[in-house]
């Protein structure tokens, strides 16, 4: 029975050395299969995968069902339309739940989010519904909504 726990330990201490981008961490999650086809095809995986730091808000497949499907199907062959909607989802550096202030956040994308933090975190109409979920460059805080740059 020890050896078996020793091996579990040893094994899981070399996973946990196994530095994670965000991608990586987002794809080992499960939950954001949509979100990943959609950065392959606005050809945004090797940006995440860059240094950062990144915070990412990252909406979950069950976001993304929320958008009607003739809609998400046109928005994923529209890679200019695509990439603005995923850098909206984007700022620099690596803000941590405790970190986060009520205000406004400049994105990636150019424009602004606004970060309330009344009755649990919400970035514009999105809830936060998991937060720091630790990359090697950078967090991610899963979102129940995608967002849509105005």
């Amino acid at each position: 029975m020890k050896k078996a726990f020793a091996v579990a330990a040893l094994s899981l201490a070399a996973f946990s050395a196994q530095a994670k981008d965000i991608v990586d961490t987002a794809v080992a999650a499960g939950n954001f299969k949509t979100l990943a086809t959609a950065l392959q095809a606005a050809g945004l995986i090797d940006t995440l995968k860059g240094p950062g730091p990144f915070t990412v808000f990252a909406p979950t497949d069950a976001a993304f069902a929320k958008i009607p499907k003739d809609q998400l199907d046109a928005l994923l062959k529209d890679k200019a339309k695509l990439t603005a909607v995923l850098t909206y989802h984007v700022v620099a550096g690596k803000v941590m739940a405790k970190d986060v202030k009520a205000g406004k956040a400049k994105t990636v994308q150019g424009s602004e989010l606004t970060l309330s933090t009344t009755g649990g975190v919400m970035v514009d109409n999105a809830k936060v519904v998991a937060a720091d979920v630790v990359a090697d460059n950078g967090v991610i805080h899963v979102i129940d909504t995608v967002l849509m740059p105005k």
